[in-house]
């Protein structure tokens, strides 16, 4: 599903050349659930950004199905960034005038097929049908992740890039919060790769990374 080979990016400050990422190499099967662990400006979400087609690689490939990410057009690999990726980060980022189910729904907006019906199912498995008329402003903060999880999943996407999603929350929500994604990747069959500082929740993913210096290697 997704292979990296040699990937790398620099980055030119004011002062000397940063290497972000260093000839990553790795291959993740479709359904599997990676996660990878590492210090602040270990590269982490410089890698997540560019398996995603946000951050063009000065160096290597990012090849989704065999395909490489970047020979797309600017135009296709947006469309396919909303059909096949979803993307989930620490901060649910919802927009403040639009209820729970709008939330969620809004990536349909540029294109998928999901009914209103889709949306409030998604939100009876993440524990918020109650709430699908609330307003994020009258959400907890592990609720408004919720919102986000659910949204995430609307236009049923094959790839899930996930970058801190529990870095906002207490530890009692953000197992909650690991335990959805341990069902969604179970019942969906997503590849999800998943960006964290929690070593306890990285464990619980099928497959476990360590970036250090901008180099990845797999942990035993």
């Amino acid at each position: 599903m997704i292979e990296l080979k040699n990937l790398t990016k620099t980055y030119l400050g004011t002062g000397q050349p940063v290497t972000a990422v260093h000839n990553a190499t790795l291959a993740l099967g479709k359904g599997e659930f990676a996660s990878i662990v590492g210090h602040s400006g270990s590269g982490k979400s410089t890698l997540l950004s560019m398996i995603g087609g946000i951050l063009r690689p000065d160096a290597g490939t990012v090849a989704i199905e065999g395909k490489d990410l970047w020979s797309y057009t600017d135009l296709e690999r947006s469309r396919m960034r909303n059909a096949r990726f979803a993307f989930v980060y620490q901060f649910a980022s919802l927009i403040p005038t639009l209820t729970t189910e709008e939330n969620v729904l809004l990536p349909t907006i540029f294109g998928g097929k999901a009914s209103l019906a889709d949306a409030e199912r998604l939100l009876e498995l993440v524990g918020l049908g109650g709430k699908i008329k609330r307003y994020p402003s009258e959400l907890s903060g592990g609720e408004q992740q919720r919102v986000a999880i659910a949204r995430a999943f609307i236009n049923d996407p094959s790839i899930v890039l996930a970058d801190e999603p529990t870095g906002d929350l207490d530890e009692e929500t953000e197992s909650e919060i690991m335990a959805l994604f341990e069902r969604f990747n179970a019942e969906k069959k997503a590849t999800i790769v998943m960006v964290t500082h929690n070593t306890d929740l990285a464990a619980r993913a099928s497959r476990r990374f360590k970036m250090r210096h901008g180099v990845i290697e797999e942990s035993r």
